[in-house]
């Protein structure tokens, strides 16, 4: 019975190697999201601190956890990260330049408090105390145990977290959202006429699209117009941001002969 008491909270010996091994693997992971220039880059090195959490949880015996960390975490959140980046596309060479004065120094102390404060709460939770009542928690199943304890002892803390995503979700909204017009919105037939009413009739039927009137259908590849010069509005600006196209002038036909019309004058 001494024997079982001692043996109690500590760690196994093939959990300590798990441990060993992958806890340096997903503070380095953690460090270089922090520190790696491209926004993909970051992006994977976070997908394998989740995937090694996952990994912590199933070894710990919450088989749930390490479960729905992988489906929900890493293969739709991370994933829906990834597609975006890779679709809109981030400029690696952002710039750096301080927009509010000092608040780098504020986020380094307030980064230190808040961790200093996370370090002494992990102490005060798992030093000199002894894990017990796993097995009289996962009686029922690892899923009923986590369901018991959330929605009974811990329902406030669990609505509060509820609150707090709820709370980063309108912020995302808000900071995304785009100032309209003071002015009332225009019809379709206003702007037809606004079109025709203009300065110049260049583009009174439309901008091209791209490959028309072109050797090729690429996005990439500006259109042609009827005199053979390429168009530059006919790529897409987000293209032409990232800077995805090539030199529109190579697609050109170069100059065409001129034809003599019925009054004779060229």
């Amino acid at each position: 019975m001494i024997r079982l008491s001692l043996e109690i909270g500590q760690t196994q010996k093939p959990e300590a190697i798990l441990f060993y091994i992958l806890a340096p693997l997903a503070v380095l992971a953690s460090l270089g999201m922090l520190v790696v220039k491209k926004a993909v880059h970051s992006a994977l090195l976070l997908a394998w601190v989740m995937i090694t959490l996952a990994i912590f949880y199933i070894a710990l015996d919450a088989a749930f956890l390490g479960i729905v960390q992988i489906v929900v975490y890493t293969g739709a959140v991370m994933m829906l990260f990834l597609f975006i980046l890779m679709l809109v596309g981030v400029d690696a060479p952002d710039s750096l330049t301080e927009n509010i004065k000092g608040h780098r120094v504020v986020a380094i102390v307030a980064a230190l408090g808040f961790g200093g404060l996370l370090i002494s709460l992990i102490g005060r939770a798992t030093l000199n105390h002894v894990a017990v009542g796993l097995a009289m928690a996962n009686e029922s199943g690892n899923v009923q145990g986590l369901a018991s304890l959330i929605f009974t002892q811990y329902v406030f803390p669990f609505e509060v977290v509820s609150a707090l995503l709820i709370t980063a979700a309108l912020g995302a909204m808000v900071l995304a959202h785009s100032q309209k017009s003071a002015g009332a919105r225009l019809s379709q037939r206003a702007l037809s006429s606004a079109r025709f009413r203009g300065d110049s009739l260049a583009n009174a039927a439309g901008l091209p699209s791209s490959g028309v009137f072109a050797r090729h259908n690429a996005v990439d590849v500006p259109a042609l117009l009827p005199d053979g010069t390429p168009a530059k509005n006919s790529i897409s600006g987000v293209l032409s941001a990232r800077g995805d196209i090539q030199d529109p002038t190579q697609y050109a036909l170069g100059s065409l002969p001129k034809v003599d019309d019925e009054s004779g004058d060229q």
